[in-house]
């Protein structure tokens, strides 16, 4: 197989010869061990930023011969590429000089591939020996299986079954560790972070705090949520702050509730907004047709049609109705966001909620991000719902339209979260992630999740 050097910053001859290497399945044979380990492990992350730093100088070399354009054949049909992200949330080890990564590229017209690279040799002198296309705008073409010996194989997805594509039923226990560093601080720092905590469908059985500068717990009242409150000062600049939970968790399938308390979720937000645009469409999308629950699996479709999966530009990733509307793109966030406009537009209650997804094909290791989710009210019962996992294996369609799985962790519900004392910039969209401040301006902290699955 044709091999393109990638040698850390280095850009060596050869790169254009991985147009050829690009494998329909030639990935199959053989099995390969596979052992994700935390990006800020000391004993992988020399190896983790060669691998980031000579795909991304790959990836410019090759597109600079080429017009700008990083090309890649897709069946019959060749894909100009550009670059938006080398994931970076675990590193796998396929063996002892063979390395694996994972990278996100897009096309001009929104579509995003996730594209997987495999590499061999040792830190510094690494070269790409395969890539293939592993997802188109979230929807993966193979997942992967762990063997009984602790290799893993890749499976397409037609007839995939429902734990390789992201669902344990039944029941979940795991570890789960939120890691946060504290940016440089100049005068005062602040930070915001949400504590998860029980409830009918997880129960918190452990929770162990390590946290640098001073703290308390805050709740805000239209939710309930707990919030971690901490200052800083200059000399926490640096440090790492790290929750760990010990959580064991439950299928959440249609429950009961209360319509007094449902109401409340009719009200708009700041970006979920009522609009006479979404009364609109969502009175065309259920017109004729008769019942609440009825009606929300129209809106709940109608997403799925109208919406694509693909995280371009700053503004997705916001949950925000109208963008998801206008551009009919987004991440999770997005696709909730504009479902619940529609739903509520037609009186239809619903509301959101924010944690994390505990991967299903592999016992730990690191997690990329946050992940959403929402419910819809009817006749005296909340309906789970996740528009944006349905979009990304349509086979589980159903399944999401009133089921959460098990592999879960809950951190937040609600939007606009008010707490005392708040952050300058107002009412907090959602919390996932650390809302931070230094000195009165709005900053990110770098974060990293990752668990280890106990039962």
């Amino acid at each position: 197989m044709a091999r393109a050097a990638v040698v850390g910053c280095a850009l060596l001859a050869g790169c254009a010869q991985l147009q050829s290497a690009q494998s329909e399945h030639a990935f199959a044979e053989p099995n390969y061990e596979f052992r994700p380990g935390l990006v800020n492990d000391a004993s992988y992350s020399r190896v983790t930023l060669d691998i980031k730093t000579g795909i991304e100088a790959h990836i410019v070399e090759y597109s600079d011969a080429r017009d700008g354009a990083y090309r890649f054949k897709d069946g019959d049909e060749e894909l100009e590429l550009k670059l938006v992200r080398v994931h970076m949330a675990y590193l796998s080890k396929l063996g002892p000089t063979t390395h694996f990564a994972c990278v996100d590229l897009a096309t001009q017209n929104g579509d995003v591939y996730d594209v997987d690279y495999f590499l061999e040799g040792e830190p510094g002198d690494m070269v790409v020996s395969d890539r293939t296309l592993h997802k188109r705008n979230g929807q993966p073409r193979y997942v992967w299986k762990q063997e009984d010996d602790n290799t893993w194989v890749r499976v397409d997805t037609v007839g995939a079954s429902p734990e390789l594509l992201g669902v344990v039923k039944g029941s979940d226990e795991f570890e789960f560790t939120y890691q946060a560093t504290v940016p440089e601080i100049g005068t005062e720092g602040r930070m915001w972070i949400p504590i998860a905590t029980s409830d009918e469908f997880q129960s918190i059985e452990k929770l162990t705090l390590d946290l640098p500068g001073t703290h308390e717990f805050l709740t805000d009242e239209e939710y309930g949520n707990k919030v971690l409150y901490l200052t800083f000062g200059p000399e926490d600049s640096g440090k790492d702050l790290i929750i760990r939970y010990e959580v064991k968790r439950s299928e959440k399938a249609v429950y009961e509730g209360r319509e007094g308390d449902a109401v409340k979720h009719l009200r708009p937000e700041r970006l979920v907004p009522s609009t006479d645009e979404f009364a609109g469409i969502a009175a065309d999308v259920v017109e004729g047709i008769a019942g609440d629950l009825q009606r929300a699996r129209a809106l709940y479709d109608h997403v799925l049609d109208n919406m694509r999966y693909a995280k371009i530009g700053s503004d997705y990733g916001h949950g925000d109705a109208q963008y998801a509307c206008d551009s009919g793109t987004g991440n999770c966030t997005d696709y909730h966001s504009y479902f619940m406009a529609l739903a509520r537009s037609v009186g239809i209650p619903s509301r959101f909620a924010i944690g994390v997804s505990i991967p299903s094909s592999r016992d730990d290791g690191g997690i990329t991000g946050y992940h959403c989710w929402a419910e819809f009210y009817t006749e005296g019962h909340w309906w789970p719902v996740d528009i944006s996992e349905a979009d990304k294996s349509l086979s589980l369609g159903t399944f999401y339209f009133g089921h959460h799985p098990a592999n879960r962790l809950e951190f937040s519900r609600g939007r606009d979260l008010v707490v005392t004392p708040g952050p300058v910039s107002g009412p907090i969209n959602f919390l996932a992630y650390p809302v931070t401040e230094v000195d009165g301006k709005n900053v990110k902290a770098k974060i990293n999740f990752s668990f280890e699955r106990t039962k």
